[in-house]
C-alpha cells in the first residue's frame, strides 16, 4: 500500500505541477472558442465547465481504466510506475494538446490536426485508421454490455427465435442511433455526468475499503522479483494492455467533443489534463484492488471470494465480485453501471466522433437531420457487419480487442508526433512530447512485429524495439535539421 500511496500523490502533483507546466507551454488566451465562433445548437454550444469535465472522463474513460488496470495488474508492481509516469508525461499531456489544438483550429477532429502537421497523406490514412478504431469500439462495447445483460434476463420468446443477446443488442443498437442523432446536450449533457459521478464514486469506495483493509501486496520495489500471472512479455505488451489509464490514442478522438463545447481556453487544464488525471487516478485504484485480488499475501484475494478462483481471467467478473464483497448491494448496483452503461456510452460518443470526422472529410453540415442520417445508416451498418463476424466466429472478440489495443495507441504515436511538430514550428520545447512519441512508437512497432504479426523471443524483442528507437530518432533528428535549413 505504500507505493499506491505514493503513486496517488504522485498523480495529484503531476496535476498541479507538470500540468501548469503544460499549460504554460501551450499559452491558453482569451480568443473566441469554436462554442462561441460556430454556435449551431447541435455540435457547437457552451456548457457548464463541471459538465464538460464529467462527459470528457466518462467518454474517455468507460471501462478502460477498469479492464485495462485489472489485467495490467498481472505483470506485477510495474502496472504502478506505467499508470504514474505513462498518465503524468504521456498520456495527459497527449490529451491536453489534441483538445486545445482543437479548440485552435475551429474544432477540428483528430485527422484534420494531423494533417495540418504531418501532411495531406497522413490525414487521409488516420482518418480511415481513426473511423476503423472508432468502428472497432462501438462493435466492442456493444457486445460486452449486452452479454452481460442477456446473462440476467432476455425475453424468452427473443431469444428462441433471433439468437441469444439479440434482444439487447437491438435495444443499444436504437439508443446508439438516438444519442449519435441529437444535439450534445440532450442526452450526452444530461445523462452522462450521473455515470460519470457512479464510476467516480465506485472507484473512491473501493480506495476506502483498501485502506480500512491495508492489503499486504508487492510493492515497486520488489520489482520483476514478483511472478507476473500472464505469459506475454512485460515489454511491450503492459504499455498496450493499460492504455485508458496511461495514455490512449481514443482521447484524441473525443476530445474535439468538448473542445466545442467550452467557452475560455484556460479551462483546457481542468477538462482535458485534469480528466486524464482523474482517469489514471480510478486505474490506479483499480490495479491495487487487482494486487489484492492475484497477490494478496498470506491468501490472494481470489481465494477468499465465492467464486474468484474462476474469475481470474476475467476482468468484468473481477470487478462484479469485488463491488459485492466490498460494497455490498450497492457496490453490486454500481459495478453494474460500471460494466454496462460506461462501454455503452463509451460506444456511443465513439460513433458520433466517426459520424462528424466523416462530415469534417465530405465537407456536410450537420445541423439538418436528413445529413447525419446520411452518415450514420452506412456507419451503423459497418458496425453490425463486424458485430456479426465477431459473434460468430469464437476468437472474434479477443482478435478484435487484440487490434483495437493496438490501433488505439498506434493511433496516440501519430497524434504525439503531430503535437511535437506543432511544437517545434512555435519555437516551444518539443522534447516534452518527442520523448512519449519515441517511445511510444518504439511501443507499438515492438508490438505489432513480437505480439500481433509473429511470436519473437524476447531477445529479438529488445533487438526490435532499440532499432525502432534509433530509426526514430534519427528520422526526427534529419526532419528537424531540413525544417530548420528551411527557415532560413
Amino acid at each position: 500500500m505504500i507505493s499506491f500511496t505514493l503513486s496517488l500523490i504522485a498523480l495529484l502533483l503531476g496535476y498541479l505541477l507538470y500540468g501548469r507546466f503544460v499549460e504554460r507551454v501551450f499559452g491558453p488566451d482569451d480568443r473566441d472558442t469554436p462554442a462561441i465562433a460556430k454556435a449551431d445548437g447541435v455540435d457547437f454550444m457552451v456548457l457548464p465547465p463541471w459538465k464538460i469535465f464529467m462527459i470528457q472522463f466518462l467518454n474517455i474513460a468507460g471501462t478502460g481504466p477498469i479492464f485495462g488496470a485489472i489485467m495490467g495488474a498481472k505483470f506485477g508492481p510495474a502496472a504502478y510506475l506505467w499508470i504514474v509516469l505513462g498518465c503524468i508525461f504521456a498520456g495527459a499531456t497527449h490529451d491536453y494538446f489534441s483538445g486545445m489544438l482543437s479548440v485552435r483550429h475551429g474544432g477540428a477532429n483528430q485527422p484534420e490536426l494531423i494533417g495540418t502537421y504531418l501532411g495531406k497523406t497522413t490525414k487521409n490514412v488516420m482518418l480511415v485508421f481513426s473511423v476503423f478504431l472508432l468502428l472497432m469500439v462501438g462493435a466492442v462495447f456493444v457486445f460486452s454490455p449486452a452479454k452481460i445483460l442477456g446473462d440476467m434476463w432476455e425475453p424468452a420468446v427473443v431469444v428462441d427465435s433471433m439468437g441469444q443477446y439479440t434482444f439487447w443488442l437491438i435495444i443499444i443498437f436504437i439508443y446508439y442511433i438516438i444519442a449519435t442523432m441529437l444535439p450534445i446536450d440532450k442526452i450526452i449533457g444530461k445523462i452522462y455526468p450521473l455515470f460519470a459521478f457512479s464510476l467516480l464514486f465506485m472507484a473512491v469506495a473501493l480506495m476506502v475499503m483498501l485502506f480500512v483493509k491495508m492489503p499486504d501486496i508487492p510493492e515497486i520495489w520488489e520489482g520483476l522479483s514478483v511472478p507476473a500471472l500472464t505469459p506475454k512479455n512485460i515489454f511491450p505488451a503492459l504499455f498496450i494492455t493499460i492504455a485508458c489509464g496511461a495514455i490512449s490514442g481514443f482521447h484524441a478522438t473525443q476530445s474535439p467533443l468538448m473542445a466545442r463545447c467550452m467557452k475560455h481556453e484556460k479551462q483546457g487544464r481542468p477538462i482535458f489534463y485534469g480528466a486524464m488525471i482523474t482517469e489514471g487516478v480510478v486505474a490506479l485504484i483499480w490495479a491495487t484492488v487487482a494486487m489484492f485480488f492475484f497477490y494478496n499475501n498470506p491468501t490472494p484475494g481470489y481465494e477468499t471470494i465465492a467464486g474468484g478462483a474462476a474469475a481470474v481471467g476475467d476482468a468484468p467478473s473481477v470487478v462484479n465480485l469485488i463491488c459485492n464483497d466490498w460494497l455490498g448491494l450497492f457496490g453490486g448496483i454500481l459495478a453494474l453501471l460500471g460494466v454496462v452503461a460506461a462501454p455503452i456510452t463509451s460506444g456511443d460518443t465513439a460513433l458520433r466522433s466517426a459520424r462528424l470526422i466523416i462530415a469534417d472529410f465530405i465537407k456536410v453540415e450537420q445541423h439538418s437531420i436528413s445529413k447525419r442520417l446520411a452518415i450514420c445508416v452506412p456507419l451503423f451498418a459497418a458496425v453490425m457487419a463486424l458485430l456479426i463476424w465477431q459473434m460468430n466466429d469464437k476468437e472474434g472478440f479477443n482478435m478484435i480487442w487484440s487490434w483495437f489495443g493496438w490501433s488505439n495507441q498506434t493511433l496516440s504515436v501519430f497524434m504525439l508526433w503531430a503535437i511535437t511538430v506543432y511544437l517545434v514550428q512555435q519555437k516551444k520545447p518539443y522534447v516534452i512530447t518527442l520523448i512519449p512519441a519515441i517511445f511510444m512508437t518504439v511501443v507499438c512497432v515492438t508490438f505489432l512485429l513480437s505480439e500481433q504479426l509473429f511470436k519473437i523471443p524476447v531477445g529479438m524483442t529488445w533487438s526490435i524495439a532499440g532499432s525502432t528507437m534509433v530509426i526514430t530518432l534519427s528520422w526526427f533528428c534529419l526532419w528537424y535539421r531540413k525544417y530548420q535549413n528551411n527557415r532560413q
